[in-house]
């Protein structure tokens, strides 16, 4: 999701470019994928390395994967609605994919076609099928899907659960003739429904069944499946908050209940910030809360990062499940967007979103991918599917928490704000603003913006030293909590000009508040911006941007850092800005009146 919504709700399109837009989750008690007595593989080999993505020799994207180990040794994967290939035109009505080793697939052929579509779809309006989920129970597969229009209402973007079943995961499915999960109205407005997406389903300890469902437009919620799994059982108990969270996937390990759930716009292209958040629980029914203690559900929006763009070819990192090995290694399987190829045919069309696995490491209690790198971009080494031999590499230790040490203090830089005036050296884009008051820069937010075409805001900026810095601030605004505050925000930015930009702030969106990283950059004739977040913020929330060189592109690599208390810090996503290109840092407070930020410093660490 993007503080910037054209002043509306991110709503997904359910006509026409729907197909891109699809979010996806796969469901399946934590382990069942891979068991440890499964054989070995189909043809008794398995790879010893591989390289993302992984889909590419059957498919050009492969969006929301679900991935369930088969009892005749094969993995499967389930994609959301597309077409495989560039130029293809036609979509693949929920795509399966097969695999002996978790990194070579091939194509086997769509769960529903014109003989298994559930019957109440409605396919006058262009019903499409969503975000697959896939998990063996009762001695069947179980297959949850979004359709995205029925005919239950007469209306339209009537999302509502189906679930197919079958003997084997290739088919053939039989679709049940009712949803599982029914259109949920919204306001009560003509064609007004909650996004009734991304179904995962899990077994408790106790035998009962539950399936998770939901996404930006009115938050995850989780409810008791009927013993055959076809049929909701009493209230649903909302664990991931509206505004901020889809794609839910949830697995059990010690004791614990982990739901991922994925955050950010899924289709921005070059700059789709999608991430992958997770809170634990040791009930299935939640509260379900981040490493911080902070809430999926409160309205300073928990989450901890397993998953988000790091810097690389790799952007949109998002819409997971999880599987075992036959090493008992846990691997992260999702989409993601190559930033130099994003979209599948036209630009703005369908987001090119291929499938790729990465190591999911578990430190301290909460799962990372390889061991917070993010995703790979170079050849790695591959899960152990086969006999018994190599075991899988050792990787680093956890990135999500940085000590203290952003580098030696640039005093000729950076700010107090304890004079009467900001010190010299800020520079202004538009008119200036704010005042210098009790040692702090005092800026009401302004009703301006900073957005695509819409740059009326003003920026406050400062030259940056050459090589590698960090810029900190330690931010209070009064954006409150629950209420509906669109979209007053105030925080850093790195800006090369109007156009191109990244900016972290702490920002009101909608019932939410989040730190936003966003991206804004020129792309075939146009503007793209996207974004994702960091951590949850607080009254007093302190930011961070720290800038390195890739040494080998020279392209500028900017990461983002929030934190609660000023020491411990949480590492954020990682966007990047062209090699050589005139880079100025600095402070924004726009996106509407109604608050005030107040900035205690601005300081410049080289490092």
């Amino acid at each position: 999701m993007t503080a910037r919504s054209s002043g509306a709700r991110i709503r997904r399109t359910l006509a026409g470019s729907a197909l891109l837009i699809p979010l996806a989750f796969v469901p399946h008690t934590y382990g069942s994928a891979a068991s440890a007595d499964a054989r070995a593989d189909g043809d008794g080999t398995r790879a010893l390395t591989y390289r993302n993505p992984v889909s590419g020799s059957f498919a050009d994207t492969f969006a929301d994967p679900a991935v369930v180990r088969g009892k005749d040794g094969y993995w499967y994967a389930f994609g959301t609605t597309d077409p495989l290939r560039s130029g293809e035109g036609k979509p693949h009505s929920l795509p399966v994919a097969r695999s002996h080793d978790l990194v070579n697939w091939s194509y086997v052929g769509d769960a529903l076609d014109e003989d298994n579509a559930p019957e109440w779809a409605d396919e006058k309006n262009d019903a499409a099928y969503w975000a697959p989920d896939i998990s063996y129970h009762d001695g069947r597969y179980w297959l949850y899907y979004v359709v995205t229009q029925t005919d239950a209402t007469g209306e339209k973007d009537d999302s509502a659960i189906g679930v197919a079943t079958a003997s084997s995961p290739a088919g053939p499915w039989k679709s049940h003739d009712e949803p599982v999960v029914e259109p949920r109205r919204g306001t009560g407005e003509k064609d007004d429904f909650l996004w009734t997406f991304d179904p995962a389903h899990v077994v408790d300890t106790d035998g009962r069944r539950y399936l998770y469902y939901g996404s930006y437009y009115g938050g995850i919620e989780v409810t008791e499946l009927s013993a055959d799994g076809r049929r909701t059982v009493g209230r649903p108990t909302k664990v991931a908050t509206d505004n901020r969270f889809e794609g839910g996937y949830v697995v059990r390990r010690d004791g614990w209940w982990y739901l991922f759930a994925s955050s950010g716009d899924c289709c921005a292209g070059p700059t789709t910030g999608y991430s992958v958040f997770v809170g634990r629980s040791r009930s299935v029914r939640g509260p379900f809360t981040d490493r911080e203690g902070v809430a999926l559900t409160a309205s300073r929006t928990g989450g901890s990062i397993a998953l988000t763009p790091n810097g690389n070819r790799w952007v949109g990192t998002g819409h997971n499940a999880v599987v075992k090995d036959l090493a008992g290694q846990d691997w992260m399987v999702y989409h993601a967007i190559d930033r130099a190829k994003p979209y599948l045919d036209e630009p703005y069309g369908i987001n090119r979103r291929p499938m790729l696995i990465d190591r999911l490491d578990w430190v301290d209690g909460w799962p990372v991918v390889r061991g917070g790198k993010g995703a790979s971009e170079g050849r790695q080494s591959a899960p152990v599917t086969g006999p018994p031999g190599a075991a899988a590499s050792t990787l680093p230790g956890p990135e999500g928490h940085r000590p203290d040490v952003p580098g030696r203090l640039d005093g000729s830089r950076s700010d107090e704000f304890d004079g009467e005036q900001p010190r010299p050296g800020w520079q202004w884009v538009r008119d200036p603003a704010g005042r210098v008051e009790k040692g702090q820069y005092v800026w009401p937010t302004q009703d301006a913006d900073l957005h695509k075409k819409n740059n009326t805001a003003s920026v406050m900026l400062r030259d940056t030293p050459k090589g590698d810095f960090t810029v900190e601030t330690k931010l209070e605004i009064d954006l409150g909590e629950e209420t509906e505050r669109n979209y007053q925000q105030g925080g850093l930015v790195a800006y090369v000009d109007d156009d191109r930009y990244l900016r972290l702030s702490h920002a009101a969106i909608w019932n939410t508040r989040q730190t936003e990283y966003g991206k804004e950059q020129p792309y075939e004739g146009d503007i793209a911006y996207g974004s994702t977040s960091v951590g949850p913020p607080a009254g007093t929330t302190w930011l961070r941007l720290r800038h390195t060189t890739d040494r080998r592109s020279g392209e500028r690599r900017v990461q983002a850092f929030t934190s609660r208390d000023g020491h411990e810090w949480i590492a954020g996503g990682t966007w990047t800005l062209p090699g050589g290109s005139k880079l100025r840092a600095g402070l924004v407070s726009m996106g509407g009146k109604g608050a005030t930020a107040e900035f205690d410093y601005f300081r410049v660490y080289r490092h």
